[in-house]
């Protein structure tokens, strides 16, 4: 094999859950093959890179072997790199706090409770 669509080896390799989903991505430019926009058609081959973004986060492959229909898990991770840089560690914050609409003004005491869950501890 020379080469295989871009849409069939993201479903091949699992990336997507299904060939549509891989299309729809190629055809909303969510897909790029060595830095350029592909479309569903796009051939890939060993050693190109393919950048695909879903679900809010972008992966980065590198094709170490070519794969035109679906696959179990450890074949299909077989058949790349994952070049995809580490995501940075979670900010914890406080729980935003809201009190319901009609309730009045907090006493004091509520008051303070909201400050010590805000992470403002006034009393030390």
């Amino acid at each position: 094999m020379t080469g295989v669509r871009v849409d069939a080896w993201i479903w091949a390799v699992r990336v997507t859950k299904t060939r549509t989903a891989a299309t729809d991505a190629c055809k909303a430019g969510h897909v790029r093959v060595n830095g350029e926009r592909a479309k569903p058609a796009t051939p890939v081959a060993p050693g190109d890179e393919v950048r695909v973004r879903v679900a809010g986060s972008e992966r980065t492959l590198r094709v170490a072997q070519l794969l035109a229909k679906r696959v179990g898990a450890p074949q299909a991770q077989a058949a790349y790199v994952d070049l995809t840089p580490a995501a940075p560690p979670r900010v914890e914050r406080p729980a935003t706090v809201t009190r319901d609409r009609g309730a009045g003004r907090p006493t004091k005491r509520e008051r303070r409770d909201l400050e010590r869950l805000r992470g403002r501890d006034l009393d030390s």
